[in-house]
């Protein structure tokens, strides 16, 4: 039996998996969960901090013209494809993250600083260590999508699902339910332990990619198939 991978990440993400997933011959199919649009924000003064939190590379998508004002500073990535979005926007990355920012943050020597976090509205709150200050502006939203019927039906055959985001795992979760779509037919593979945390339960199982990186996401995906279809 052929084993289906779904993909569920707003574009431009999107489109690169399902490219990447066909290139391995994997039978692939997905939409996005959510739409994201910018929101309105100003830019505080530079001078005021010493580097910028980005927890998402929807931050640099969707952050509009008042990102330029903020290149000087040096950017903490909670992730390689954030840390990417950095630099294609003039900014040089400090640091690049594996397991949230939290985790990133927790490495930090402690010392005096002030953060500027740049985030979505739907964001994790954050322990700043010993003598830092974290500052947050809002530049972008997501707007909640639903799972088409005809995706949904598929889906109720199983196969493995792809997730990038904890954002991504609560809403599958909440479409699942809403279609009636046994999540003991699906195997989760995610990019990181809070994903996994954030799915809840039911699934068939749940496996974290050893690097939070889309090839390894993708590799996971390809030995989960391979494990479901004998």
């Amino acid at each position: 039996m052929t084993c289906r991978v779904f993909v569920f990440r707003p574009e431009p993400g999107l489109s690169v998996t399902l490219e990447t997933a066909r290139a391995l011959e994997l039978d692939v199919k997905g939409c996005p969960l959510f739409e994201v649009e910018p929101v309105e924000w100003g830019a505080p003064k530079a001078d005021n901090y010493n580097g910028l939190l980005v927890g998402s590379s929807n931050v640099f998508r969707h952050g509009g013209t008042h990102l330029t004002r903020l290149t000087s500073l040096p950017v903490y990535a909670v992730g390689e494809a954030t840390a990417e979005g950095a630099r294609e926007k003039g900014y040089m990355v400090a640091r690049t993250g594996t397991g949230g920012l939290q985790a990133l943050l927790d490495k930090m020597k402690a010392g005096e600083r002030h953060m500027l976090r740049l985030a979505g509205e739907a964001h994790v709150e954050l322990q700043a260590p010993e003598g830092m200050t974290i500052d947050t502006r809002v530049v972008y939203r997501t707007e909640a999508l639903d799972i088409p019927d005809e995706m949904a039906d598929i889906m109720r055959v199983g196969g493995v699902v792809l997730l990038h985001s904890g954002e991504a795992a609560k809403r599958l979760f909440e479409e699942c339910e809403r279609l009636e779509i046994d999540r003991s037919r699906l195997a989760l593979a995610v990019l990181g332990p809070r994903i996994a945390d954030m799915a809840g339960e039911g699934w068939h199982s749940i496996h974290i990619a050893n690097q939070p990186r889309d090839a390894e996401l993708l590799a996971l995906a390809e030995q989960l198939c391979q494990t479901m279809s004998n």
